[in-house]
């Protein structure tokens, strides 16, 4: 049976981008540098108005996984996608990346596969609508036992919990990952994400290895300011993660207490810089290195993704980290 050092279980859905100015979401009524929930129609509309287009297999723990994968370490990636031309572009790109996709497209499902249609402004500002299609439909009997149970670390995704089924799943693999000897844990997704399901998250927090989130996710979950959110959330986990959009990283287990610098630059594209910080850090984690490395990892990976347009690291990941020192 195959041990793997990391996998992921999420949302599978493929990333639509292009380029737009602020005029362009202002006409289409585009809530700029968030992330939307779109409804088929509104998804369909987007996507025609969409030029240039760039497709790129998506999600967010999947970009992590994607990350681990270019970095070296045995993945694989857990969710669900349709027999359609997306879904199985999906899985090829995933094989190709070296991570294994254990759920098959689907062959009769109702829902076409996952999309999230990207316009990025000038300034590196990403503006997602996000059509979740069949990806929502996430389920235990999507979650292969032998997988979960053979993960070293399993990274979660708090968009899950939006759907009952999803958070069933998660915390199914959760479970076996546990009972594998494993460590399992959430990246919190976002603020709005943490609003919805804030006392799952509040359980969540006290049962899981270690938890990522920016500053605003984990003032949302602990409904405080920042320092005395930290305080809390460090109370219940055991590691906590929390980024601060080009300011210092705090990384805190038990009674340590790291922040890492980060080194400012213009973002080409800001896709994905949450997810490749957490496929830094987590590889920091799996191979034994201190808080303070680790973290420092985490930065290095974030800034390969904004430096191009896509959520996936083009560069060797593993190259960077020896010229900064890191290896």
């Amino acid at each position: 049976m195959t041990r793997y050092h990391a996998v992921g279980i999420g949302n599978a859905i493929v990333d639509v981008l292009t380029q737009a100015d602020e005029s362009f979401l202002d006409l289409m009524g585009i809530q700029k540098g968030i992330m939307q929930l779109v409804e088929r129609e509104r998804g369909e509309i987007l996507y025609a108005a969409m030029r240039d287009r760039r497709q790129i297999p998506g999600g967010s723990v999947a970009n992590t996984i994607a990350g681990l994968g270019n970095l070296g370490l045995r993945t694989a990636f857990i969710g669900r996608v349709n027999d359609d031309a997306l879904g199985r572009f999906y899985a090829a790109s995933l094989a190709e990346e070296g991570s294994d996709f254990p759920n098959p497209p689907v062959a009769d499902g109702d829902l076409p596969t996952s999309r999230s249609m990207i316009f990025v402004s000038p300034d590196g500002e990403r503006s997602m609508n996000t059509y979740l299609g069949i990806s929502s439909e996430l389920s235990p009997a999507d979650v292969p036992e032998q997988v979960a149970a053979s993960a070293d670390i399993l990274f979660l995704e708090g968009y899950l919990y939006d759907k009952p089924t999803g958070k069933q799943a998660f915390e199914t693999a959760a479970r076996l990952t546990h009972q594998g000897g494993g460590q399992a844990g959430i990246a919190l997704s976002d603020p709005f994400c943490v609003d919805r399901h804030r006392a799952d998250f509040r359980r969540l927090v006290r049962d899981l290895d270690y938890v990522i989130g920016n500053q605003h996710e984990w003032e949302s979950l602990y409904q405080t300011d920042l320092d005395a959110a930290l305080r809390q959330a460090a109370a219940d986990c055991g590691l906590i993660v929390c980024t601060r959009s080009g300011d210092e990283v705090i990384l805190i287990r038990g009674e340590e207490r790291t922040t890492v610098p980060v080194r400012r630059v213009t973002p080409v594209d800001a896709t994905g810089a949450g997810d490749l910080f957490a496929a830094g850090f987590l590889y920091g984690l799996a191979t034994g290195q201190g808080l303070d490395v680790a973290g420092r990892m985490g930065c290095a990976a974030a800034a390969e993704v904004i430096s191009h347009f896509g959520a996936r690291p083009e560069a060797d990941l593993r190259a960077l980290f020896r010229d900064a020192g890191l290896l």
